[in-house]
């Protein structure tokens, strides 16, 4: 090798009017929503550690640093051979907190720079791949972007920045946001290794990852489970069984196993959670999202591990679990009608359901019992999820995570029926009022994922009444050539109905309403943009629309015998509008108030 550098910089140092390159045969941008939920609670968290209410932005200065680990460089070029996943996500963080702050009135004066540079009178992004030029373009002007038909790195950066704009905790408000800024580009550190060739940094990056004791957590784990098993015959047999169970967990992920064992582990065995306070200690919960090999050893009398057997009969349970959690997987991933629940959860990107299915399964369970016990958990997150964001309630993950631990332990390897008992009165704790909800409730960036995951399980539920597949997967499908979009039943004209709306705020309000807003295709949503209320009906009742589109107009009623009993059944308000305004959209609310309750309701714990 030639001449190598290491330094530690922080995230100014780094990006600050910087080029980067990616070469065409490195990775693609990979990090998933959970990547960035950590990585979004690590550093918002240690922020506040350190910020004391009435700090000014220069006591920032004397907070303290968090080390992102090393990045590795090659050439004048400035090639990443390790570290694009970090600093795209941070670019993307950083992005999100400079429109955050064009929408506060506020600035800071560096932040663009650390995004892009300026050449000659050209800008360009600071770590520069060409085709990912316009997604970043679009995320940088706080506009949406069509990833269909895009590569896999686009489509992961759009929704990584939708994640981040999801999962920002409420505790950095507009008045702490340049503090923030401040700490995040002066007190996180890298270090910067820089190679002179190519070939030299990818020896440096093999020596990095491939020498030594560089054990993973998982390996660790086994080794000291295996070490305190006696028989040799047995310690084998356990050996054989992880070394299977490790394939099976890391067949679609490289870090499946360890993703595994951190659900597992705080589903069964964490007491404690660090407390939501500044300088507040790690606990159980937060500890095992580390080292938790480590935890393991050192509770291992928590855990019950005295003796040869109860090592062995760990590994066992441990080889169970994966299965389930597997069977878990797999339901989030593929619809069925047996763990429905489970899919609709994964949609709207519930990363802790894992945990809440794992927790009330018992090692002695057989399968008709755990896929119960995993059905009825997964019905009080639907339930907890639609309770709270009809109330603008985030359900992220640093927002809800000590609230979804304390009942992980509430539900903890519980039979059927005191599972069920334990669900109803979460089910009553979640105070679950549409009545009132839905009213108020309307589009806006936090909740349009939610309202299209609404519309599309209302609209399924009403066809599968009705005689008719749920459309459901369809509507929530993102990855095809003409998606579905929500559509604004009234168009975006106010001066067309300025004698009906005060002001364009109120009509902003009532034109956003969860009653005036509906599912359609991609395509035909764009083609009814600036289309009048009459106009677009027959769009929706012709067979371009569905069931629920359909019933704005007489052909619902005329056509669909089974349609009408099932309104007649349940005694709801639908009706044909000829036109559409403030007592129709008041009525169609009050029709999915009624469907609410009858979608979302506590059946299953009684």
């Amino acid at each position: 090798m030639k001449k190598i550098e290491g330094s530690p910089k922080n995230l100014r140092q780094l990006l600050q009017n910087t080029k980067y390159s990616i070469h065409y045969y490195q990775r693609e941008y990979m990090w998933r929503r959970k990547h960035i939920e950590e990585l979004i609670d690590d550093l918002t968290s240690e922020f506040l550690d350190y910020y004391k209410p009435g700090d000014t932005r220069p006591a920032v200065a004397d907070y303290g640093t968090y080390f992102m680990g090393s990045i590795i460089l090659a050439g004048r070029e400035n090639a990443i051979i390790d570290g694009q996943q970090r600093l795209s996500s941070l670019t993307l963080l950083l992005m999100y907190l400079n429109n955050r702050l064009k929408a506060a009135g506020q600035s800071y004066n560096i932040i663009e720079t650390m995004i892009f540079s300026e050449s000659f009178g050209t800008k360009s992004f600071n770590i520069n791949v060409d085709d990912r030029q316009e997604c970043m373009e679009a995320i940088f002007n706080n506009v949406d972007f069509d990833v269909t038909g895009a590569g896999e790195s686009v489509c992961n950066l759009y929704g990584r920045y939708q994640d981040i704009q999801e999962v920002f905790p409420e505790d950095i408000s507009d008045d702490l946001l340049l503090h923030f800024c401040d700490w995040l580009a002066e007190k996180v550190f890298f270090i910067e290794i820089v190679a002179t060739t190519e070939q030299d940094a990818h020896k440096i990056f093999v020596t990095m990852n491939d020498r030594g004791l560089s054990l993973t957590s998982t390996e660790m784990l086994k080794g000291y489970l295996l070490s305190e098993i006696k028989s040799d015959s047995v310690r084998e047999k356990m050996n054989n069984l992880w070394k299977d169970k490790i394939l099976l967990l890391k067949r679609d992920d490289d870090k499946g196993d360890e993703v595994f064992i951190k659900v597992w582990l705080r589903a069964h065995y964490a007491e404690t959670i660090r407390e939501n306070r500044a300088k507040a200690k790690n606990k159980d919960f937060d500890i095992i999202s580390g080292s938790f090999h480590k935890w393991v050893r050192d509770e291992r009398e928590k855990l019950g591990l005295n003796s040869s057997d109860d090592y062995e009969l760990f590994i066992k349970k441990f080889a169970k679990f994966a299965d389930v959690y597997e069977l878990i997987r797999k339901a989030e991933a593929v619809f069925s009608e047996e763990t429905k629940y489970v899919y609709y959860n994964a949609r709207v990107n519930f990363t802790l359901q894992p945990q809440l299915l794992l927790a009330p399964i018992c090692y002695e369970d057989p399968w008709p019992v755990i896929t119960e016990k995993i059905n009825l958990t997964a019905r009080f997150i639907d339930l907890l999820i639609i309770s709270r964001v009809i109330n603008y309630r985030s359900v992220n993950y640093s927002t809800i995570k000590n609230f979804v631990f304390n009942v992980t332990k509430d539900i903890r390897m519980t039979d059927i029926p005191a599972l069920k008992s334990k669900l109803q009165q979460q089910y009553i704790n979640l105070a679950f009022a549409p009545e009132t909800a839905l009213y108020n409730w309307g589009l806006n960036s936090f909740t349009k994922k939610y309202i299209k995951h609404f519309l599309a399980r209302v609209t399924g539920y009403i066809e599968e009444q009705t005689g008719v597949a749920s459309n459901y997967c369809n509507y929530m499908n993102t990855q095809t050539k003409n998606p579905f979009e929500i559509e604004h039943i009234i168009a975006d004209h106010y001066e067309w109905f300025t004698s009906e709306y005060s002001d364009q705020d109120d009509f902003r309000r009532w034109r956003n309403s969860v009653g005036a807003l509906l599912l359609l295709h991609k395509s035909i949503n764009a083609s009814l943009n600036d289309a009048g209320y009459e106009y677009k009906l027959k769009k929706y009742c012709s067979n371009e629309g569905n069931i629920y589109t359909e019933s704005l107009g007489d052909s619902a009623y005329q056509n669909h015998p089974q349609f009408k009993k099932f309104i007649a059944d349940h005694n709801l308000g639908f009706r044909a509008y000829a036109k559409f305004g403030k007592t129709e959209i008041t009525e169609r609310t009050a029709v999915l108030v009624e469907l609410t309750k009858l979608i979302w309701n506590d059946e299953m714990f009684r």
